[in-house]
This record gives C-alpha cells, structure tokens and sequence, in this order.
C-alpha cells in the first residue's frame, strides 16, 4: 500500500499498521502543522490494536484532529525515496486518494518520486522512506 492504494510489485513492506510509507509521512507532517507530535504518539507500535492498522483510516483519525482544531488542509508536498516500484504510473490514483482522504483538490497535492541512485538502505531495496510537508488554513466559515 502506497498513498493509500495497492501498488502490485512482487516485495513489500513490513511494519506494525499496513506500512504505507506515504500516508505515515502525510500524518506526521499534518500531526507537525498541529504541533501535536507524531503517529508514534497518537498510534503507537506498542499497541497491538494498531496492528495491521488501515493508514487510511488512520489518516482520517488524523484528519478529525485537523478539522476539530477549526483547520483545512491547503497545500501537501509528499517526495517518495524509493528504487522500486515505479511510481509514476500510480502517481495521478495516488494523489486523487490523498485528496480525498484529507478533503482537498487534486492541485493541491504535489507528489513526486526520487530514486537514491544505489546509496543507502533505499538504493540498496531494502526499503523505501517518504518525507512530507503540509500546511494548514483556518476554516472559512
């Protein structure tokens, strides 16, 4: 799981919710913008009732601390770091399930993909990281 949809690829990642390297960066960089720590305070991996957790879901968990704080999302700029899979391919779906996960427009969802041109434990394919920045608007209304 990638951004929130299935990625078919023969290797995938391992970590206690679903793995969705995507969406952990989008909820800790929406968590940041709240300055309300990270998912490992708010889900953390200690608790075996976040096993095998949906990021999705949590990524709408997330969200209603957003909107509960009288906040919209404006603008998110996820960068995959990843060998494999090829993104670009998956990258319009992607963004159209961010969006609609987090309640904005298409255009407001930047996400790119890089390769770590063999260095490190990514360009090695031993995972994948995703760093993401999101601000934050008051509701209107």
């Amino acid at each position: 799981m990638l951004g929130g949809i299935e990625i078919p690829h023969h290797a995938g990642l391992m970590g206690h919710s679903d793995a969705d390297v995507v969406l952990h960066a989008l909820m800790d960089a929406l968590l940041g913008a709240l300055a309300l720590g990270d998912i490992g305070v708010h889900f953390p991996n200690t608790d075996d009732g976040y096993r095998d957790a949906d990021s999705t879901e949590l990524t709408g968990r997330v969200m209603e601390l957003v909107q509960s704080r009288g906040y919209v999302v404006n603008n998110i700029d996820i960068t995959v770091l990843a060998e494999a899979p090829k993104l670009m391919p998956y990258r319009e779906a992607m963004s159209k399930r961010i969006a609609h996960l987090v309640g904005c427009e298409v255009g407001q969802v930047s996400l790119k993909a890089t390769t770590m041109e063999g260095m490190g434990f990514v360009g090695r394919r031993e995972g994948m990281a995703a760093m993401a920045v999101a601000t934050l608007r008051v509701r209107e209304g």
